[in-house]
């Protein structure tokens, strides 16, 4: 599965991003930067759903995909596969990536590296022309809002769809899957 994948990250809709993901390479040879997954819309998504930081099982070296994906093994990606499936949105339509983007070996979150993630929003809003709405999936992600508000772009909220959130805020978990429908529904 993750060897087809990569087979299409030089596909038209994906290609640019395989680009920005590995100019980030170059200029951060200590991190881990995962691919964006072709099986999403790639430049072609209307919604970006931004997240706080890869987590070990986008990383090769931990048996990882290497992609940010909904299809990863870990329960994150499993809870945002379901929580997109609840709210019934195309994965065509989507495109996910993190404030920080990424993996250092670490789930710790420095002040800098979100300083230095937002930084690197803004060449990644450069690249999606089709884009009209953005999730903030965490606290971490809802740091971007200052960016995000000066372009014309819809902004919405949830909590993160992370093990963390759902065992001891199962109010804010249960409602992750309403706010993403509101965000991907017609406006």
């Amino acid at each position: 599965m993750v060897e087809a994948r990569r087979q299409l990250l030089h596909a038209h809709h994906i290609a640019p991003l395989t680009a920005y993901v590995a100019e980030l390479r170059a200029r951060h040879p200590d991190w881990e930067f995962p691919d964006f997954d072709p099986l999403d819309g790639g430049i072609e998504a209307d919604l970006l759903f931004l997240l706080e930081k890869p987590g070990p099982k986008t990383s090769p070296e931990n048996k990882g995909s290497g992609f940010i994906s909904r299809d990863n093994n870990d329960p994150t990606a499993h809870a945002i596969f379901e929580h997109m499936g609840k709210a019934n949105i195309d994965r065509r339509r989507t495109v996910l990536w993190n404030t920080v983007p990424g993996w250092n070996r670490t789930r710790a979150i420095a002040a800098g590296e979100v300083k230095a993630g937002l930084q690197e929003l803004h060449r990644l809003l450069e690249l999606l022309p089709a884009l009209r709405t953005v999730v903030l999936v965490g606290r971490k992600a809802q740091r971007a809002e200052a960016i995000l508000t000066t372009k014309p772009l819809r902004l919405f909220h949830s909590a993160h769809p992370s093990p963390l959130v759902r065992g001891p805020n199962p109010a804010m978990w249960n409602q992750i899957h309403h706010q993403w429908a509101e965000a991907a529904a017609p406006y």
